[in-house]
Parts: C-alpha cells; structure tokens; sequence
C-alpha cells in the first residue's frame, strides 16, 4: 500500500530541498570572486611586479695597471769566477754562510806558482850579487879615469855594466812582485760581506778563468727586473708606480720604476725596466720570481659587483630595470667587460652610469619582466602591503 501526500505537501517539500541548493550555488560564485580579486590585485588591477633590489651604476676612478712577471736581481751581488787556471784543492766555506770581505772561499792548487816564485827570487838574488860586482867595478874605474890612468871609453863602458845590472835587478824584483801577486789569487775570497750562495765546484776539480765558483749577495737591496712589451714601452717613465704581489695576491712591496733601458732586447722585443725592491726584513730572495703591477694612470668608468653578471655560451649580461611608462620592467644587457677591481668589474659597453642595476633575483627574471624595485630589499621579500590587503579582502 502506498502512502501519498496531498500536492500541496509536495510542492512545499520541493520548495524546501531547492533553497540549501541556492545557498551553495550563492557560495561558489561569492568564492570564484574573490579568487579573481587577489589574482588581479586591487581594484581589479594589474598584477604588480616582482620585487628585486637595485642599484644605481656609479663612475669611479679606475686604476689604469697592468701585471708582468718580473725576477728579483741583486743590487750588489758577485759572481766569482778564479783569476788563474788548476785543480781545486780547498774549500773553506759552504753555501748560505755569511762571509766578510776579504774572507778566504776556496783555494787553488797554488805549488806550481810557489815554484815560481821561488825561481824569480833565486834570479833576483843572483842578480843583486851582479850589481854588487859591478858597482866595484865602476867605482875603481872612476878613480882610474880621475888619476888619468884608463880613458874615457873604458870609464863608460863600465858604468854601462853598472847601470844595466841595476835595471835588470829592478826588472828581476818586479817580475817577483808579479808572481808573488798571482800566487795570492790562488786563494780565492769575498768581495763583499754577503752570503754564500751555491758551490758547483768540488775539490779535485779543474778550474779554469771561466768557471763559475760560487756567489756572493749582499742581503737586503734588491731590483726587481721587469721586461715591458715594445709596444707598451712608450709609456714607461721614471718613477711610475710599482706594486710587487705574491702569487696570491698579497701586497710584498711598494716601489716606483728607476731604470728604463734605452734599448730592446732583440730576441723578446721588450724593454728592461727596474724597480728598487726595500728588502731590509731580508723576506725576498734572489732570483725570487713576483707579479709586477704597473699603474701607468688612472680613468672614469663605471663597475658593477661581479656576482650581479650571468655568463651565457661565453658572453655577459645583466638586467637592469627601466621605466617604460606604462610600468617597469627587467632589461637583459649584452655587456662587454674589463678589469676585475676588487669585487667589481669594470664595464666596457652595455650598461652606463646612472643606470638601475637589478643586483638580486635575477636568477627568475626574463626580459621585459615587470619588476618593483626596493633600494636594499633582498630578492625573495614579502610583497608590498597593498598586495597583501587585496588578497586578504
């Protein structure tokens, strides 16, 4: 059996299910709206921008330098070579001890010499008892030749004898002279107070003038060697500024260019510069190779911090943000750039002085992106307050 309502109980039953149904409706539309709202923005507006921080380009001074290789040399060091050829036979010091001038190095196998020596001093002798004789000689003959006895001729043919032998004698003791002189160079010494530097050499061995024995350097004054391309040696002048570095980059000594060779080195095309090196800590060494930077002058350019470039297949940009009127929005800029100063580059071309520099966020950013510039708001802040209102509305 069924039971049926009257039509006017069905009606109002219909009536009823139909009014939850229009309030969900009501409440899908009244959500849709404000989901548009906060996509839009306020009012229904354009969507704002990202925010990135900036910066305005500067001109700065930029130090015109350049870096060559350059070899630490000596202002006083000797190389000692033997005056005389033989067979090492002592060595009286080793490499790295301090030595004063006159100080015996090494010595040469001097017996040959001694030798001789004693031979010229044997002739000297002999010739001395020559002169004695003949010193009688004229003597008598000048008495004879007063008393009238022996002529003219024979008085003079004796003090002929007696002049010669006295000039033999005094050649005699000046070759002597000589080779007790030679004799001293077969020991070897210093030249200077220095240091020893390295021994080839080893007792036994043959030396002949050419020979290389060792060195001696004055510690302390230094040159620094610098040799400049042809076609930048027009610049070079006295006293132009010269900072030795490290291979790091540490600063080791602040100088000023004191030599300029008037000529060029035929095989490199370059022309020697030298730089007075201060070295009185004794921290540099001879032969030290160090990085010499040349500061020929200075100029205007403008710099950007390098971690604000991006490197695409080889090339470099930036973005900057621009005004275009209806908003503003990121610009890639091809740069082309120069020297690293400090954390900043120099700029060659692309970007001037004066212009916005997006220094954060430019990881997200394309070409023609709207931004919203924020003067030190790191890139990833939140938006603006408006923007955050009109969501909330």
């Amino acid at each position: 059996m069924r039971l049926e309502f009257p039509t006017s109980y069905r009606r109002a039953g219909r009536r009823a299910r139909a009014v939850p149904l229009l309030v969900l409706l009501a409440a899908g539309v009244v959500a849709g709206c404000g989901q548009k709202t906060a996509a839009d923005g306020p009012a229904g507006g354009p969507s704002a921008g990202m925010p990135v921080e900036v910066e305005p380009v500067k001109s700065v001074t930029i130090p015109d330098t350049t870096e060559y290789l350059s070899v630490l040399k000596s202002r006083r060091s000797a190389n000692i070579n033997p005056q005389v050829e033989g067979q090492v036979v002592r060595i009286f010091v080793k490499s790295g001890d301090r030595v004063t001038a006159g100080q015996a190095l090494l010595e040469i196998d001097p017996i040959k010499q001694q030798a001789t020596v004693s031979s010229g001093e044997a002739s000297r002798a002999a010739q001395e008892a020559n002169v004695s004789l003949s010193k009688i000689s004229f003597e008598r003959s000048k008495k004879l030749y007063e008393a009238g006895v022996i002529s003219k001729a024979d008085f003079d043919s004796a003090q002929s004898n007696y002049d010669a032998a006295v000039a033999q004698l005094k050649a005699l003791e000046e070759q002597v002279n000589t080779q007790k002189a030679e004799l001293k160079y077969y020991t070897v010494g210093a030249p200077m107070d220095g240091i020893v530097g390295d021994i080839p050499v080893r007792m036994g061995d043959r030396v002949q003038v050419t020979t290389l024995l060792t060195t001696v350097d004055e510690p302390g004054a230094l040159e620094a060697y610098i040799y400049i391309p042809l076609e930048r040696s027009r610049s070079l002048r006295l006293g132009l500024p010269v900072k030795l570095l490290a291979a790091g980059g540490a600063l080791l000594a602040n100088t000023t260019i004191t030599f300029v060779s008037p000529q060029v080195e035929p095989d490199t095309q370059t022309v020697l510069a030298k730089a007075a090196v201060p070295n009185s800590e004794t921290r540099l060494r001879v032969s030290q190779q160090v990085r010499a930077q040349l500061r020929w002058g200075e100029r205007q350019g403008a710099t950007i911090p390098f971690l604000s470039i991006n490197r695409i297949n080889g090339q470099y940009f930036a973005f900057v943000s621009v005004n275009e009127g209806k908003g503003t929005v990121a610009r890639q800029k091809l740069l082309r750039i120069g020297d690293n100063i400090g954390n900043d580059v120099e700029v060659l071309d692309g970007i001037k002085a004066g212009d916005h520099l997006i220094v954060s966020g430019t990881q997200f950013l394309q070409d023609g992106a709207p931004v919203a510039e924020h003067l030190g708001s790191p890139a990833g802040a939140p938006a603006p307050q408006a923007n955050s209102k009109a969501v909330s509305d």
